[in-house]
């Protein structure tokens, strides 16, 4: 079993910068990397892939935050950050994280799949204001 605890978020003027954080507890005993991801999602809109990354520790991001968000995992692998800058009011949403419960290995485009997930955080909010 896996659980997901989320921190960090908040608000903050356009331009500006939030990190966000999700701890990775399991428990029993599992071997290898989940693939992980952030995902965003405004009321009434479906749920959308920001960054992702793979059980090797390849990463993907979304085209609408390349070049201003970073995602990674530490060395022990069970803690994942997303660093976005430069956010703009539109990147407004609340944040989760998600985990797969295979160690299978996901392509770039599946990474943002949010049906690909089995686990998720509770979701934290982020507010960009203009």
């Amino acid at each position: 079993q896996v659980q997901l605890v989320e921190s960090g978020g908040g608000s903050v003027e356009a331009g500006g910068s939030l990190s966000l954080a999700c701890t990775v507890t399991v428990t029993g005993t599992r071997n290898g990397n989940f693939n992980m991801a952030w995902f965003r999602q405004v009321p009434g809109k479906e749920r959308e892939g920001v960054a992702g990354i793979d059980t090797l520790g390849g990463t993907t991001l979304a085209d609408f935050v390349k070049g201003r968000s970073s995602i990674s995992r530490d060395n022990a692998r069970n803690t994942l950050s997303l660093e976005m800058t430069y956010l703009k009011p539109e990147d407004s949403a609340r944040y989760y994280c998600a985990a797969t419960a295979s160690t299978q290995w996901l392509d770039w485009r599946r990474l943002l799949q949010p049906h690909q997930y089995d686990y998720w955080g509770q979701g934290n909010q982020v507010t960009v204001s203009p």
